[in-house]
């Protein structure tokens, strides 16, 4: 795969409480310049950031981040508040602790609150997957397709572990087709990536990816007198990525 695929399936990343806003701008530039899906950044930041990129790039930012232990209300007031200040995209974390008192009428509840609070904008609902069973994982993909909401996404990258490969493939295969999945935390290499993509999943959260495209463009290219001759009967390489 080749890197510019995966680029176009980042959402280019900067949640980092102490992110200023030259990082952030910095982030735009290079969401832009590698044709990233988006940048996802803090609430605070995406009336700047909106202001910066104009219609050049979609700006994610999160909501009830990264806990999800705010009330319904408040979510739902932050998201129009993102949405109001530019925001296309949002990510919502899931309440954790009423999955886990399996109170999924709740659960159900606040994630179509956040949909209707976001119509015609596109919502990620987190489910931190590090922190739940299997079953739990499985019934958030029913409810998840069921809300409405655009995407489920594995992981906030501020709890206890990110994505794995077990874990995008489990949410594929239970989520409806109607629901993308997102991959986040821990995506560090471009084997990981094309990993959780040929898994399922349809967008990456991270910034690892960028930084490995940057490294790349600043490798020196290897003289062709100094490559070895390939053997006469070798067969063709295989392209990494």
């Amino acid at each position: 795969m080749q890197i510019s695929e995966i680029l176009r399936l980042c959402d280019h990343t900067l949640l980092r409480q102490e992110a200023t806003v030259a990082e952030i701008r910095q982030l735009c530039d290079e969401g832009i310049r590698y044709n990233c899906a988006s940048v996802c950044i803090p609430p605070c930041h995406v009336a700047g950031a909106k202001r910066y990129v104009g219609s050049k790039l979609p700006i994610c930012t999160v909501i009830g981040f990264p806990n999800g232990y705010n009330t319904t209300r408040i979510k739902v007031q932050e998201a129009r508040d993102a949405i109001a200040n530019g925001a296309a995209e949002i990510d919502m974390v899931a309440n954790i602790a009423m999955i886990r008192d399996g109170c999924w009428d709740d659960v159900l509840r606040e994630i179509v609150a956040l949909r209707d609070a976001t119509a015609g904008h596109i919502l990620k609902v987190i489910i931190e997957t590090c922190l739940l069973t299997e079953d739990e994982k499985k019934k958030m993909c029913e409810i998840v397709s069921s809300s409405g909401a655009d995407y489920i996404k594995t992981s906030t990258g501020f709890s206890t572990g990110g994505a794995t490969r077990e874990d995008v493939q489990l949410l594929r295969a239970c989520c409806g087709p109607h629901v993308k999945v997102k991959a986040a935390g821990g995506i560090k290499t471009l084997q990981d990536a094309e990993d959780f993509i040929n898994l399922g999943a349809d967008r990456l959260g991270t910034s690892r990816i960028v930084k490995l495209a940057i490294e790349l463009e600043k490798a020196p290219a290897q003289p062709a007198s100094e490559q070895p001759a390939p053997a006469a009967d070798a067969p063709a390489e295989k392209e990494v990525y």
